[in-house]
């Protein structure tokens, strides 16, 4: 059962222009879900956008029940629960909801990617790899699509026999939908023995563009992200490059020149990535650092400025910093620099312009006009 303030938390996520980002910074302004959505419509007035659509009470409470007859449970950002890794990405999500023992969360976990049209050798490995990490002690994180994702989960569930298996499918639908259809039973059983993970609500289809949010997850809730056979351009190095803009390791398995599922893999490599051949690699990297990296980033405070700190942008600071933005997105960090105003001004104002529907926000910290 869900008390008040839970429940404006989903409703303030579910509603229209609200994303990770502009829901952590609302409740940061305002301490709670509850506050902030009283606040919302005058915020967009302000801000000169259209009349925003908030969800309702009865819409959470319809999603809710769609959540429980699926056999799972929210997952909030402040729950213990909550993986610590994927917590201290900077558009973390606010809200999961998941199937499965969440104590597997708790693990030091190694996420796993690959092509969806694998070689059966690149299976095998996968399913050899992730067999071993787990005897290590680790969480094996994949996202439940074809090929070396399915091996990676299937890898650590034979392993494991018939107790609690460690490993988590983060999948781009909502929990109550399979994808692809041929994993539906290899996703139950994960739901009865390890664990099944989604961002998206109850229902939702997964379609092309909630790929990259899946895979944030994945790389988020990581030590470090292993891509076992990659074409050019592939989802797998989508994820490999969000690991390493987290700050996490990258690692990839070699391959042959003339398959093209192994570019990509290769390309990793020519650029920094720790090359891997068996799971003693994974663990010589890992190993050493893995007690140390969950602590280091679990410990270090989340960026927090009250509201009251900061005196309002006025309409010549807003206008400045739209000026500098365009279709192209460009760092945060890049628009304090160039503006001369501080950082909390500059979240400010672009809170206000994603609210109003003029700015659209990009991993690693960018933004673009829409």
């Amino acid at each position: 059962m869900l008390d008040a303030e839970h429940l404006a938390r989903i409703r303030l996520l579910r509603s229209e222009r609200i994303g990770p980002v502009s829901f952590a910074q609302l409740l940061a302004r305002f301490g709670s879900a509850l506050n902030a959505l009283e606040a919302l419509p005058d915020l967009v007035q302000r801000a000169g956008g259209r009349s925003i659509r908030i969800a309702t009470v009865a819409q959470v409470a319809a999603e809710a029940r769609k959540v429980a007859a699926a056999g799972a449970r929210y997952l909030f950002a402040d729950d213990g629960d909550y993986p610590a890794l994927l917590h201290h990405i900077d558009n973390a999500p606010p809200v999961l909801t998941i199937r499965g023992d969440a104590a597997l969360m708790q693990r030091p976990a190694i996420a796993m990617v690959g092509a969806r049209n694998a070689s059966a050798a690149a299976c095998r490995l996968a399913r050899q790899l992730a067999g071993e990490l787990v005897e290590a002690g680790f969480l094996v994180v994949s996202g439940l699509a074809r090929g070396i994702d399915t091996a990676a989960h299937e890898g650590a569930m034979r392993i494991s026999g018939h107790g609690a298996a460690p490993t988590a499918g983060v999948i781009a639908s909502g929990i109550d939908i399979s994808y692809p259809p041929e994993n539906q039973g290899l996703q139950a059983a994960m739901g009865e023995r390890a664990l099944v993970i989604a961002e998206q609500p109850p229902g939702t289809e997964p379609l092309a563009r909630h790929f990259p949010y899946r895979n944030r997850i994945i790389a988020g809730m990581a030590i470090g992200t292993l891509v076992v056979e990659a074409a050019p351009r592939s989802g797998s190095l989508i994820t490999a490059r969000l690991a390493a803009e987290a700050g996490r390791d990258v690692m990839a398995i070699p391959g042959s020149p003339l398959d093209s599922r192994s570019r990509g893999c290769n390309e990793l490599i020519r650029n920094g990535a720790t090359l891997v051949q068996g799971v003693g690699d994974i663990l010589e990297l890992i190993s050493p650092f893995a007690g140390t990296l969950q602590q280091r980033i679990a410990a270090s405070p989340q960026p927090y400025v009250p509201e009251c700190a900061i005196a309002q942008p006025d309409d010549t600071a807003r206008r400045e910093l739209v000026s500098l933005l365009g279709q192209s997105p460009v760092g945060i960090d890049e628009l304090v620099r160039q503006s001369g105003l501080d950082s909390g001004a500059v979240q400010m104002i672009l809170l206000d312009l994603e609210l109003a529907g003029m700015v659209e926000r990009h991993a690693a910290g960018r933004v673009s006009l829409i």
